[in-house]
C-alpha cells in the first residue's frame, strides 16, 4: 500500500534543493519560506538525520547532504510521473503551458511574428513569454525553455543550435543620401551608434574594424553615440539617431517593414555567437516543452532550406520573411 502523506514534504525537499533556499522554493510552491522549512524539517525528523547543509549566507544557502542527493533523482522522477498522471486525468482537452524566455530585442523582432504558426499547430499549448535581458536560470525552473545567443556552452542545460548570426550596418531610410551613393566613406562621416553591450569571445566588430574591412581605413570611428543596450541601439537607429552595427536576426522585421535599411549588403561579418534553444533536462521531459523546441528547430530548418548560399559560404536571406540560416562558422 502506497503512503503519500509526505508528498508535500517531498515537493518542498525537491524545490529547496533546486533553488538552494527556502525562499526560492516558497516562490515556486506558492507558500511561505517558513512553511517550506517546516515541511523539510518534518521530513528530516522522519528520516532521522539532516537533509541539507545550511549556510548563513550566499546565493545557495542550502546544499543537499550526500544521502539527500542519492534520493533526489528518484524523488524528482516520481513527482514528474505524478504530474504526468494528473495531466492524463485531465484528458486531452486540458491546456498545457510553456514558459519561454528570450531577450527583449529577440522577442519583439523575431519570435513574436513566428508564434502564430505555433498556436495554429498546437492549439492546446499556451505560451507565456518571460522577456528579460538577463540570463534566466532554467536549471532552477525559472522558465521551461530559453532562446540564447552565445557560444552554446551553458552549465546545467541542453543547448540545440538554431541559427548563426552576422553583423550588419543599418539606418533609417530618412538618413540615406539623395544625391550620392552609399559608400564606406559616406558611412564614416555619419553619426555612428556604438553598442556597449558585452559580447565575450563573440568576434563582434567595432566600427573601426568594420569600416577598415570596407576600405574606409582612416575613418574616425571612435566618435558617435554610445549605448549599453542592444535593444536601445536598434531603437536609436529606427529613430534616425545614426547608423548602427547590429545582429541581423534582431532587425529582420524592421528591414521587412522598411523602418531600417541594410547598408552595403555585400559586406558580411559572421560572428562566433549563434542562437540556441536551451532547456533543462527536467523540463524537456514534458511533451509541451519538446513540442515547442521541435517546432522552433523545424521552423528554422525550413527557413534555411528557402535561403540561398552566398559566394563566401554564408547563408543569406533570399526573400522577405526568410530567416538567417546556419553560418559555416557556427
Amino acid at each position: 500500500m502506497r503512503s503519500l502523506t509526505r508528498l508535500k514534504s517531498l515537493q518542498a525537499l525537491d524545490a529547496a534543493a533546486r533553488h538552494g533556499s527556502f525562499v526560492g522554493a516558497a516562490t515556486e510552491l506558492g507558500v511561505t519560506p517558513a512553511a517550506v522549512g517546516q515541511l523539510v524539517r518534518s521530513l528530516e525528523d522522519w528520516v532521522g538525520y539532516p537533509l541539507f547543509h545550511r549556510a548563513r549566507s550566499g546565493v545557495e544557502r542550502l546544499t543537499p547532504t550526500e544521502e539527500a542527493r542519492d534520493a533526489l533523482d528518484d524523488i524528482a522522477a516520481g513527482l514528474d510521473c505524478l504530474e504526468a498522471g494528473l495531466q492524463k486525468l485531465r484528458g486531452r482537452k486540458a491546456r498545457s503551458i510553456v514558459v519561454v524566455t528570450a531577450s527583449q530585442a529577440l522577442v519583439a523582432n523575431w519570435l513574436l511574428p513566428q508564434l502564430t504558426d505555433f498556436a495554429t499547430n498546437h492549439p492546446m499549448i499556451d505560451v507565456r513569454l518571460d522577456v528579460s535581458d538577463r540570463v534566466i536560470d532554467l536549471a532552477q525552473g525559472e522558465a521551461d525553455i530559453g532562446i540564447r545567443c552565445g557560444l552554446g556552452a551553458w552549465p546545467g542545460v541542453e543547448a540545440r543550435l538554431l541559427m548563426g548570426e552576422e553583423i550588419i550596418a543599418v539606418c533609417n531610410h530618412r538618413l540615406l543620401p539623395t544625391s550620392q551613393e552609399v559608400t564606406p566613406g559616406w558611412i564614416a562621416e555619419q553619426t555612428l551608434i556604438h553598442d556597449g553591450t558585452p559580447h565575450p569571445d563573440g568576434d563582434f566588430p567595432t566600427w573601426t574594424q568594420w569600416l577598415t574591412k570596407t576600405g574606409a581605413n582612416h575613418a574616425p570611428a571612435d566618435r558617435g553615440l554610445r549605448i549599453n543596450s542592444t535593444a536601445a541601439v536598434i531603437n536609436a537607429a529606427i529613430a534616425s539617431q545614426g547608423i548602427a552595427l547590429v545582429r541581423r536576426a534582431l532587425v529582420e522585421q524592421e528591414l521587412e517593414r522598411g523602418r531600417l535599411v541594410h547598408l552595403l549588403p555585400h559586406v558580411h561579418w559572421p560572428v562566433r555567437w549563434a542562437y540556441y534553444v536551451v532547456t533543462s533536462r527536467r523540463a524537456v521531459q514534458r511533451g509541451e516543452v519538446r513540442a515547442f523546441r521541435d517546432w522552433l528547430v523545424g521552423t528554422l530548418r525550413q527557413a534555411t532550406k528557402r535561403g540561398e548560399q552566398s559566394d563566401d559560404g554564408h547563408w543569406v536571406r533570399s526573400a522577405p520573411g526568410a530567416a538567417i540560416g546556419f553560418s559555416n562558422d557556427s
